[in-house]
């Protein structure tokens, strides 16, 4: 097994580039993050060498000069962050994630490993951190589609999978709808109906992880190299999903609680497990609270219908509230739009507005704390300069 069938590429490799020639320094792939402790699956220190000496060629090319998957075996190890990146990371959301490609240091001689550099995403799933409102928390990294995960039973909701839906519009991963437990449901394709109105072009199936019914499309999605994540509440058949998949057990499982269909949190870490087709899949704790991050242009295609109707407007600016001719209440008042979904999309409107000014408010503290630091530290060089009883 190589890189690639970890999901490495050309362009991943470009992205490589400022750390491809440093000594000691390999490309891996973060499989799990656990306490600040990271499971990487590395490479070759570079291309035409291992640190043994054994010769390899990280990208060689075929008869008609096209790259071809990379040959170099792999090594799972464990990492630590080095002291530069924590140094100069601005926020949580520049470390790494599971998902991530990082350069990894091994250095023979020394004890552990150390993650010197991540690698540029190409997409990343963010929330909100709980308690900080300029805190983003990256969910997974560089996964091709997203599995939105919902069971049909009494904690099902479809405001909650617009809101999954959204944010995997924005973080550039194509979205996946899985509605589970179909057997708790007295009317599956009424469900089924609610949520492809609300979900428009994404792919919606109902599967049962328990019996493995209607999993074959899944796996289908995951061909060798590409990377999906599971994303849903606790309780919603993630983990038993990825067991099916696996054919083995691979995650823990635990019954949802019967009166109100509540999961307990079997899965404590983000893991990428890979399946016996070639592709990946990252299983994730369960979120119950989704809290929006930078979401501007997965909201336009999450709700392209209001966007669609809002052209109707009399006003260009129209917020679709008071306004006279409001071509998105007009479609309200006939029907034709319900009015949850149009609760929900000015809902998502306000939380959004309302975390834009959280955050200017924010910024605007730390950039006179940042000021007072600078004017305290040039006040102390001054005296310094001039000497005692200056």
């Amino acid at each position: 097994m190589g890189l690639a069938d970890l999901g490495w590429d050309d362009d991943f490799a470009t992205r490589f580039a400022p750390w491809a020639e440093k000594p000691h320094v390999r490309p891996g792939r973060v499989l799990i993050e656990f306490n600040h402790i990271y499971r990487v699956a590395v490479g070759p220190a570079k291309a035409g060498h291992y640190d043994d000496g054994r010769s390899v060629r990280l990208q060689p090319d075929d008869d008609d000069g096209r790259s071809v998957r990379l040959q170099a075996d792999l090594q799972e190890i464990e990492a630590t962050l080095a002291g530069r990146l924590k140094h100069h990371a601005a926020s949580r959301a520049d470390l790494p994630a599971v998902g991530d490609w990082v350069a990894v240091r091994i250095r023979q001689g020394e004890e552990g490993a150390a993650i010197v550099g991540v690698v540029p995403r190409r997409t990343k799933f963010s929330r909100r951190m709980a308690g900080d409102v300029t805190g983003e928390q990256v969910v997974a990294a560089n996964v091709d589609l997203v599995f939105i995960v919902t069971a049909l039973d009494h904690d099902f909701s479809v405001r909650r999978i617009e809101r999954y839906l959204l944010m995997t519009r924005e973080s550039g991963a194509a979205p996946v709808i899985l509605l589970t437990k179909p057997d708790l449901c007295d009317d599956v394709a009424a469900r089924v109906t609610e949520v492809v109105v609300a979900c428009g072009d994404a792919p919606v199936h109902v599967v049962n992880p328990k019996s493995g019914d209607g999993l074959e499309p899944v796996a289908g999605y995951l061909t060798a190299g590409r990377t999906g994540a599971l994303l849903g509440s606790s309780g919603v058949g993630k983990s038993t999903i990825i067991n099916c998949l696996v054919g083995s057990d691979v995650q823990k499982t635990r019954e949802v609680r019967e009166e109100d269909s509540k999961g307990r949190h079997t899965t404590t870490h983000r893991e990428l497990v890979r399946l016996p087709g070639g592709g990946l899949l990252i299983d994730t704790p369960g979120m119950r609270e989704l809290q929006l991050w930078d979401v501007g242009e997965g909201m336009r295609e999450t709700f392209d219908d209001i966007e669609a109707l809002a052209q109707g407007c009399r006003f260009g600016d129209c917020k679709h509230r008071d306004e006279p001719r409001c071509a998105v209440k007009q479609a309200v008042a006939d029907g034709t739009l319900s009015q949850d979904r149009y609760d929900s999309y000015h809902k998502l409107q306000q939380e959004m507005a309302y975390l834009e000014r959280q955050q200017d408010e924010r910024s605007q503290i730390d950039e006179k704390r940042r000021s007072k630091v600078i004017t305290k530290a040039a006040n102390k060089h001054i005296r310094t300069k001039r000497g005692p009883g200056a």
